[in-house]
C-alpha cells in the first residue's frame, strides 16, 4: 500500500481552511494543518488534526512551521494549500501606506515565503500542485476593497508567471477564485478597520460613507451575502486541483465568479467598471 499524500494547509483556524483540512483529512491525504495563533493550533491538534504554527506577517514562523511540517510527513509535500487573508475596508485614498505594507506580508509576501520553501521539495519529487486561494477580486476590483484587491491581483500575477516557468517539472500552479464564501473576513476586518481608519474616517472626505453604510455592514449581525456558498464549495474544487490528473489553472467558486469572469472578458473596460459600481 503506497503511503497517502501529503498536504500542507494555511489559515485553517476556521471557513475555508478548517473545512479544507478536515475533509482532506476523511478523503485520505496526511493533512498537515496551521494557524497562526498558538490557541488554535492547539485547538485542531484536539481535534485530531496535524497542526502546526504559520503566521504569514512572521517569516521565521513560516520557516520553523515548514520544517515542523515535514517532519511530520517524513520530508514529503505533495500539495500546498496557501490561505488566509484579511481585508482592509476603505476607500484607498484613506489607506495608510503603513496599512498596505502589514497586509501584503500577511497575504502576499507570506504566501510566496512559503511556496519558495514547498518548490524545492516538489522539484526533487518531479510533482507536486500549489494551490493559491485568490478571489473574484483578484480580477474584478470593487469600491472598499482596495488593500485587499492589491493583494489579490499581485498573488494572480505571480502564480500565473509561476505557472509559465514551472511547466515540464511536474509542478502544478492553480489559482482558486471564490466570491462570498462563509467565513470569518467581515469579522476579521472590524480590527483592522479599528486600527487603520476609524482614527482618521471623521476627517475623510467619505466621512458620511463610512457612519452610515461602512461600520453598519461590519457591525451588524451576521446576515448571509447574496449567493453566499459555504466552504464546501471550495474544499470540492481543491480536490479537483489536487487529484485531477490535469488539474485546471482557475477554479471559480459562486455565481459572482462566474458573472464577472464572463463580464471581464465580454465587456469594454468602462462599462464593466460601472456593472462593478452598481454592485458593490
Amino acid at each position: 500500500m503506497t503511503d497517502p499524500r501529503t498536504i500542507l494547509i494555511t489559515g485553517c483556524s476556521s471557513g475555508i481552511g478548517y473545512t479544507c483540512a478536515h475533509g482532506l483529512k476523511v478523503r485520505g491525504w496526511n493533512v498537515v494543518a496551521s494557524c497562526r495563533r498558538a490557541a488554535d493550533v492547539e485547538r485542531l491538534r484536539d481535534e485530531g488534526l496535524q497542526c502546526v504554527l504559520i503566521d504569514y506577517e512572521d517569516e521565521p514562523s513560516i520557516h520553523a512551521g515548514f520544517e515542523e511540517a515535514l517532519a511530520l510527513t517524513d520530508g514529503r509535500l505533495d500539495a500546498l494549500f496557501n490561505n488566509g487573508a484579511y481585508g482592509i475596508p476603505a476607500m484607498t485614498e484613506d489607506l495608510p501606506t503603513d496599512a498596505l505594507r502589514r497586509i501584503f506580508e500577511a497575504n502576499f509576501f507570506g504566501w510566496h515565503t512559503l511556496t519558495c520553501r514547498a518548490i524545492p521539495i516538489m522539484r526533487e519529487a518531479g510533482a507536486g500542485r500549489i494551490v493559491q486561494n485568490s478571489s473574484v477580486l483578484g480580477f474584478a476590483a470593487m469600491p472598499t476593497r482596495g488593500a485587499y484587491n492589491a493583494t489579490k491581483f499581485a498573488l494572480e500575477g505571480l502564480s500565473d508567471t509561476m505557472r509559465a516557468e514551472l511547466h515540464g517539472t511536474g509542478i502544478h500552479i492553480v489559482l482558486i477564485e471564490p466570491g462570498p464564501i462563509t467565513s470569518k473576513i467581515r469579522e476579521n476586518a472590524r480590527g483592522q478597520y479599528e486600527k487603520w481608519i476609524a482614527p482618521i474616517a471623521d476627517h475623510s472626505p467619505w466621512a458620511d460613507f463610512y457612519e452610515t453604510r461602512l461600520r453598519e455592514r461590519l457591525y451588524a449581525p451576521y446576515s448571509k451575502d447574496k449567493y453566499e456558498l459555504g466552504p464546501e464549495a471550495v474544499l470540492r474544487k481543491l480536490v479537483h486541483a489536487i487529484e485531477s490528473p490535469r488539474p485546471q489553472p482557475r477554479y471559480y467558486v459562486t455565481t459572482p465568479t462566474y458573472f464577472a469572469g464572463t463580464l471581464k472578458r465580454l465587456l469594454p473596460t468602462r462599462w464593466f467598471d460601472a456593472v462593478i459600481r452598481r454592485s458593490s
